[in-house]
């Protein structure tokens, strides 16, 4: 793996720095913007946004919008953990041996959480929720603070793929679990607006849900989207690197935002649920570029519950294109997979 050191920024202690995140504006191209437009709005306690290339008899930005805004709708209907009324809230609400029809999303969602849980040998898991929530950091998550050992027990009897099973078109719990797409809803959610636009006969586009993103084409100008990793800094944002991409989705997944301290230790919202708490690790944050955004959405998620010599050891075994920040004593160490530098590494 490629590797250097960046500076410490104190900025990362109180939870500041924004940490090799992708920016959601694209980098500003040099040509002519007539024909490129933009339409966004708020999703999933977020954002979105569509940059596109328009010619003559393509969709108008109105239509763009409806279109998109009719995709979230249903995403968030399906698939939201802050609405008691979706898909999944309300198989969350039953009790152990219940089934309960789903939509074909929601079910195509669990098998790529179950394979995910399986090759990250446990690690990654739907089913967190309920730790979450006693934790602090769920939807129905009322303190932050270390819970005691025995509630945890309680409800690690309530997180475990196994506890799933698709029958048909139903879903099935053995156990009273509690399912949690947040690792994968907005990269599927963009892989389902890409797939519409494509549909529409845009061919050059940038697609963007919470900050996972799917570029296809190019800009106007011919040159194409380009999307930078950014630096820690204390006086100005800094691209550390910067990255074009073109039939690929790309998704960072950090510890730097969502997280509390006690007695001198940082716990985040990132959860290993084989242990039932978050990671102490030093892995900081994981960017990885993906043909689809579902996968890269998922991937950077289950990397940065590995930490860093899991992550790098899975990157490789499967090909994988991550980016990883990590904490040290001198700095941050910048690693990237053998399948980053091929990806990205010959022209950016």
């Amino acid at each position: 793996m490629a590797a250097m050191v960046l500076r410490r920024d104190e900025d990362l202690l109180t939870g500041r720095w924004a940490g090799l995140v992708m920016l959601a504006a694209v980098l500003a191209g040099c040509g002519n913007d007539d024909t490129q437009e933009v339409v966004g709005g708020a999703t999933m306690g977020s954002t979105w946004s569509v940059k596109y290339v328009r010619h003559a008899g393509l969709a108008d930005p109105g239509q763009v919008r409806r279109e998109v805004e009719g995709i979230l709708g249903e995403v968030d209907r399906q698939l939201s953990t802050y609405r008691n009324d979706s898909d999944i809230e309300r198989f969350n609400a039953l009790p152990g041996d219940s089934c309960q029809a789903m939509p074909a999303s929601v079910l195509e969602l669990i098998g790529v959480g179950e394979k995910l849980s399986v090759e990250s040998e446990g690690s990654y898991d739907l089913t967190v929720e309920p730790l979450m929530n006693l934790w602090g950091f769920g939807p129905q998550g009322r303190q932050e603070k270390i819970p005691a050992s025995a509630a945890v027990a309680e409800v690690m009897q309530r997180v475990g793929h196994q506890h799933l099973r698709i029958d048909g078109e139903r879903l099935c719990k053995d156990a009273a679990v509690e399912v949690d797409f947040n690792s994968l809803a907005a990269g599927y959610a963009v892989d389902i607006i890409a797939a519409r636009l494509q549909a529409m006969g845009i061919d050059n586009y940038l697609a963007e849900a919470t900050g996972e993103l799917k570029a296809q084409g190019s800009k106007p100008d011919g040159s194409p989207w380009r999307i930078a990793l950014e630096a820690p800094r204390d006086d100005r944002q800094v691209a550390e690197r910067v990255i074009e991409i073109d039939g690929y989705a790309v998704s960072t997944s950090g510890d730097y935002r969502n997280y509390f301290l006690q007695d001198g230790r940082r716990y985040s919202h990132t959860f290993d649920a084989r242990s039932g708490a978050p990671v102490l690790h030093d892995l900081a944050s994981v960017t990885v570029i993906h043909p689809s955004a579902l996968m890269a959405d998922g991937l950077s998620t289950l990397l940065l519950i590995l930490g860093p010599q899991r992550a790098a050891d899975y990157a490789q075994t499967h090909d994988i294109a991550a980016f990883f920040v990590e904490r040290a004593d001198t700095g941050f160490v910048i690693r990237s997979s053998p399948a980053f530098e091929r990806l990205v590494g010959a022209k950016n």
